[in-house]
């Protein structure tokens, strides 16, 4: 028997994603390369892995009893891969990283853009997505690190701190002389938020000291930009965190004010596994996503009190 790790590789993505041109666009092939392959590496098991149907694609029972199995053998390849990275003197080679979506639009080209300039031979991997699906996918060893809001409570990963930024208010243009609302007088008023799933709902309600009801179900935004675009057609108030400002309110009708203090905030830092053995390349690669992000917030944000 004749098994390839590319055809691991594809039954993985096959099985992460349950569609072929998903998963031929994740390993950077034809959907009908990745299908043949799938189907060679069935023939030569004498058995199939996926059940096909006209709009699913579904692990069959033995499929699901090879696929933990396929993993652990591709996380002990990346494994080797990053011993030998780990070698090297500074960031080189692949990097995996994982950026939630409240802070990938806004602070990413800092940071890849110094990555370029300092380290030019980096293979640069970019996943945005919520953090629960990060902290996944640095489990499975699909990712090196990630980019989150802090702290995540995990064991098995480091936190590393880079910066903590403010939440600010938004609301209309036309409220822009009205006091600032405090978490109490926020409770009173239509309060936008980001749809279940994001640390930052969860972040703004907390501040708020609030529960969402059944009346604010209608009010949640796929994103920030949705949010804000929601605030300018007057139809509520939002928070969104400091770095965002300068991107999304410059098209839009709406006033942005800092709270008193206590002001609400976040920390962001790096995660990643703690077995890790590139562990001495992500803290440097920790201390430059620090001062991209310090320089970044120092030339971009600027909100009145």
């Amino acid at each position: 028997m004749n098994l390839t790790l590319k055809q691991l590789r594809y039954v993985e993505a096959l099985a992460r994603h349950g569609h072929f041109g998903r998963a031929a666009d994740a390993c950077a092939i034809s959907q009908p390369a990745l299908s043949m392959q799938i189907k060679v590496l069935e023939e030569a098991l004498g058995t199939a892995l996926f059940e096909r149907g006209a709009r699913h694609v579904r692990l069959t029972r033995i499929g699901e009893d090879f696929l933990p199995r396929i993993r652990a053998i591709l996380r002990d390849i990346d494994e080797l891969e990053d011993l030998a990275r780990a070698g090297a003197d500074g960031l080189a080679g692949r990097l995996r990283i994982g950026v939630i979506p409240t802070i990938a639009p806004y602070l990413l080209p800092a940071i890849v853009g110094a990555l370029t300039r300092l380290h030019g031979g980096l293979d640069i991997h970019v996943r945005e997505t919520l953090t629960a699906k990060l902290l996944a996918e640095l489990a499975e060893g699909r990712l090196d690190t990630a980019i989150v809001a802090l702290p995540v409570s995990e064991p098995a990963l480091v936190e590393t701190p880079i910066f903590t930024e403010r939440f600010v208010l938004v609301r209309p243009a036309a409220d822009a002389a009205l006091p600032v609302p405090d978490r109490e007088g926020l409770r009173e008023m239509r309060l936008l938020l980001l749809e279940e799933g994001h640390c930052f709902r969860d972040q703004a309600l907390s501040f708020c000291n609030m529960r969402p009801t059944p009346a604010r179900e209608l009010l949640d935004g796929s994103s920030l930009s949705t949010l804000v675009q929601m605030v300018a057609a007057g139809i509520g108030v939002t928070l969104i965190p400091e770095m965002a400002v300068p991107v999304e309110t410059r098209s839009a009708a709406v006033a942005v004010a800092n709270f008193r203090d206590p002001q609400p905030s976040r920390t962001i830092g790096m995660i990643w596994r703690r077995a890790s053995p590139l562990s001495r390349q992500l803290h440097q690669l920790a201390a430059l996503v620090r001062r991209a992000a310090a320089d970044h917030l120092e030339k971009n944000i600027s909100v009145s009190p």
